[in-house]
C-alpha cells in the first residue's frame, strides 16, 4: 500500500514539474537535454560513492554469507526437530489407542467378572453344601439352609443344561447324587410325621403344625421328584381319610348315645289333640306335646352356643341333649377341622382351585358322606320342625363362617344336607298343616273360651320359625307359614262357632288373637306380616265385643241414639216426637242401674279374658263407648227429662273406679 502511495506521489511530482515547465514557457528540447545531464552526473556521484563504500560493501557481502551460512544450519536442525516431533506424534497416537483398547478390555472384564463370579458360585458345589445334605438331621436349621442351596444350584444346572453349557457336566453328578440323598432324607421325615397321625388318641395337629414348619421339602421333593411326591400325597391322603372317618364315624354314634330318648312321632302334630287316640296308642315318649312346638332356649345353638366347645360324650354322658345341639357339636367340629385340613394341604401340597378341591374331597370325601347318611337316617323319622329348621340355619351359618375363612370346600356337603332337611321341613310342615285342617272342633274336648291349646302351639311355632329366620329368610317358608296362617284363622272361625251365643264366640275368638299376638310381638319384629294380621283381626273383634256387653246393660239407650240420628239425618221430626215419650222410661230406667251394670260389665269382662292387659282394654274401651253414647243420649233428650238424668260428673267418677294400673 506505501509503494501506490509513492507512486501516486512522483507522479504527482512530475504533473507539478511539466505544469510548472509550461507555465514559465521553457523549451522542452532544453529541459529534456538538461534532464540527461542532471542523470549523468547523479550517474557519476553513485559510482564514486560506490567506490569509496566498497570495502564496506564486500564486508557487508561477507556478513550476509555467514548469516546465510547459520541459516542453512539452522533450517537443517529445525528439520531434524520437526522430523522427531512427527514421529513422537506417531508415538503418542499409537499410545493413545493402545490405552483405549486396554480401557475396553478393563471394562468387559470387569462387566464379565460378576456374572463369571456368580455363575461359578452357582454352579460349583461347596464341602459345605455336601456335608450338611449328607451329615446334618433334617430338622436341623442348616440343613433347611443347605437344602435351599441345594435347590436353587439343580434349577441352575437345569436351566444351564438346556443353553448346552459344558461346564454342567463337572457337577452334574455330584448335585444329583445330593438330590438323591435329600429326598429320601425328606421322604423318610415326612412320612414319619405320617404315621403320628395314626396313633391312636393322637393329636395330628402336633404333626401338621411340624410339617408345616418344613412345607420347603414337599416343594424341593415336587420340584425334583415328583413319584416321591406323589408317594407322600398318596400315603398322607390314605391316613388322614381313615383317621377323619374313624373319628367322625365314631363321635357321631357316641353323640347318638346323648340325644333325648323322647322324641315326636306322626301323631305329636298342631292338629293332633293331646291323648288323643293315635298319639296314645302309638306311645309317644313326648311328656307334652307343646315342647315341640315352643322354642325354648334351643335357639341358642345359633347365637352363644354356635362356636362354644363341642360336646365330649364321655365327659357329658349323663346329660341329654336335642338333636340339634348334638348336630351342631357334630357340624362345628367338622368346620374346625374341615377348614384347617383345607388350608393345610392348599399351603403344604401347594395345590389351588380344582386341584385343592379334589385334594379335600380325597381326603374327607368319604367322611362326609357317612355324616350326610347320619342326617338322612335321622330326617327319615323326625317329625320335629324346629330341629329341623335349626340344622338348616345351623348350616347357613357355618357356611358363612367357612367363607369368612376362605374356605369354600365344604360347599357340596352344606348344599347335599340342605337337600336333605329342607325338603323333610316341607313335608312335616305339610302335616301339620293338614292336621289343623282336618280338625273337627266338635269333636274336641277342650271347648272353654281362653286360648286353645293349637292357637298356643301356632303362636310358639310361628314365633319360633319367624324369629329363627330373620338372618336367613325363606320365601319358600314364608309362603308354608302363610298357608299355616290360614288355617288356624280358619280353625279359630270353626271353633267359634261352637259357642251358643255371640259374646261367646267373640271372647274366645279375642283371647286367641290376643294370645297370637302376644307371643308374636315378644318373640319377632312388630312389622311382621303375621302380626299385622292378627293385629288387624282383634281390633274387629275388640269393636265386636264392646256394643256386645254394652247390649244387655245400655242396649235401650244404645237404640235410641242410633234410631235418633237415622230420624236426625232423614229429617223425620214426627217420629223423633214419638221417640220422645220412649225416652222418658229409658232415663228412669237408666238412673235405677247404671252402677250396678258398670259392676257387671267390669267382673264380666275380668272372668272372661285371662290377661289382664287385655281386659283392662277391653274394659277401658266399653266404658269410653260408653261415656259416648251418653253423651249423645244427653243431647237428644228434652229439658224436662234431662234433669231426671245422672249428671255426667258422678258418672266419670263411678268410672274412674275401674280404671287399672295394667
Amino acid at each position: 500500500m506505501s509503494d501506490n502511495n509513492n507512486m501516486n506521489l512522483d507522479k504527482n511530482l512530475e504533473d507539478f514539474e511539466i505544469q510548472e515547465v509550461l507555465r514559465n514557457g521553457t523549451d522542452l528540447r532544453e529541459y529534456a537535454l538538461q534532464i540527461d545531464k542532471g542523470i549523468i552526473e547523479a550517474e557519476k556521484a553513485s559510482v564514486a560513492d560506490y567506490l569509496r563504500e566498497s570495502e564496506n560493501i564486500g564486508s557487508l557481502h561477507n556478513q550476509i554469507e555467514e548469516c546465510d551460512n547459520i541459516l542453512g544450519k539452522m533450517e537443517s536442525m529445525l528439520l531434524v526437530f520437526q522430523n522427531d516431533l512427527g514421529s513422537i506424534s506417531n508415538e503418542i497416537i499409537s499410545l493413545q489407542k493402545r490405552s483405549v483398547n486396554m480401557s475396553v478390555q478393563l471394562s468387559n472384564r470387569q462387566v464379565l467378572k460378576g456374572p463369571l463370579s456368580a455363575f461359578i458360585e452357582d454352579m460349583a458345589v461347596s464341602e459345605t453344601v455336601i456335608f450338611g445334605i449328607n451329615n446334618v438331621p433334617v430338622t436341623d436349621k442348616e440343613f433347611m439352609v443347605q437344602l435351599a442351596i441345594l435347590n436353587q444350584k439343580l434349577n441352575f444346572v437345569k436351566e444351564q443344561d438346556f443353553k448346552e453349557t459344558k461346564a454342567c457336566h463337572d457337577v452334574k453328578d455330584v448335585l444329583e447324587k445330593l438330590k438323591i440323598k435329600a429326598v429320601s432324607k425328606i421322604r423318610t421325615y415326612i412320612l414319619e410325621q405320617i404315621y403320628k397321625f395314626r396313633k391312636p388318641m393322637a393329636n395330628y395337629q402336633i404333626p401338621q403344625n411340624a410339617m408345616l414348619k418344613y412345607k420347603f421339602f414337599f416343594e424341593f421333593v415336587l420340584t425334583n421328584e415328583r413319584n416321591v411326591a406323589q408317594e407322600i400325597c398318596n400315603e398322607y391322603i390314605d391316613t388322614l381319610s381313615k383317621v377323619y372317618y374313624s373319628y367322625f364315624k365314631s363321635y357321631a354314634s357316641r353323640l347318638d348315645k346323648l340325644k333325648y330318648e323322647e322324641a315326636p312321632n306322626k301323631d305329636d302334630l298342631m292338629g293332633i289333640e293331646d291323648g288323643s287316640k293315635g298319639g296314645f296308642f302309638q306311645k309317644s315318649n313326648l311328656k307334652n306335646k307343646s315342647t315341640i312346638f315352643t322354642i325354648g332356649n334351643r335357639g341358642d345353638v345359633l347365637a352363644q352356643q354356635l362356636e362354644a366347645p363341642i360336646i365330649v360324650p364321655h365327659v357329658q354322658q349323663k346329660t341329654k341333649y336335642s338333636y340339634e345341639a348334638l348336630f351342631r357339636s357334630l357340624q362345628y367340629a367338622l368346620v374346625d377341622n374341615g377348614c384347617r385340613e383345607y388350608l393345610f394341604t392348599t399351603e403344604f401340597f401347594h395345590v389351588k382351585g380344582n386341584h385343592a378341591q379334589e385334594l379335600f374331597d380325597r381326603i374327607l370325601g368319604k367322611t362326609l358322606s357317612v355324616l350326610v347318611k347320619n342326617v338322612e337316617n335321622y330326617v327319615v323319622e323326625c317329625y320335629d320342625c324346629l330341629a329341623l329348621f335349626l340344622c338348616i340355619q345351623l348350616i347357613n351359618r357355618y357356611k358363612l363362617m367357612c367363607h369368612k375363612r376362605a374356605v369354600a370346600a365344604l360347599d357340596s356337603y352344606w348344599e347335599s344336607l340342605y337337600n336333605t332337611l329342607w325338603p323333610r321341613l316341607q313335608y312335616v310342615l305339610k302335616l301339620n298343616i293338614q292336621s289343623v285342617r282336618d280338625c273337627d272342633p266338635s269333636k274336641l274336648s277342650n271347648k272353654e273360651m281362653g286360648p286353645h291349646y293349637i292357637t298356643r302351639r301356632y303362636a310358639e311355632f310361628s314365633a319360633a320359625m319367624l324369629s329363627l329366620s330373620e338372618q336367613f329368610p325363606s320365601e319358600e317358608l314364608s309362603k308354608l307359614l302363610t298357608v299355616l296362617q290360614d288355617e288356624v284363622h280358619c280353625f279359630l272361625l270353626k271353633m267359634a262357632a261352637e259357642f251358643p251365643q255371640r259374646i261367646q264366640q267373640l271372647i274366645f275368638l279375642i283371647n286367641n288373637y290376643d294370645m297370637v299376638l302376644s307371643i308374636l310381638m315378644e318373640r319377632t319384629r312388630d312389622n311382621t306380616k303375621e302380626a299385622e294380621s292378627f293385629r288387624e283381626q282383634l281390633q274387629g273383634r275388640s269393636s265386636e265385643y264392646v256394643e256386645e256387653i254394652l247390649s244387655p246393660h245400655f242396649g235401650g239407650m244404645i237404640q235410641f241414639v242410633k234410631e235418633c240420628e237415622q230420624l236426625q239425618d232423614g229429617d223425620k221430626k214426627a217420629e223423633l216426637a214419638g221417640l220422645e215419650r220412649k225416652s222418658l222410661s229409658l232415663v228412669a230406667s237408666f238412673s235405677s242401674g247404671w252402677k250396678q251394670s258398670l259392676e257387671e260389665i267390669h267382673r264380666e269382662v275380668l272372668v272372661s279374658f285371662p290377661n289382664l292387659v287385655t281386659g283392662s282394654g277391653l274394659l277401658q274401651m266399653a266404658l269410653t263407648n260408653f261415656v259416648q253414647y251418653y253423651h249423645k243420649f244427653v243431647k237428644l233428650l228434652t229439658p224436662s227429662a234431662r234433669t231426671q238424668l245422672v249428671n255426667i260428673h258422678v258418672i266419670m267418677v263411678e268410672i274412674k273406679k275401674y280404671k287399672t294400673n295394667f
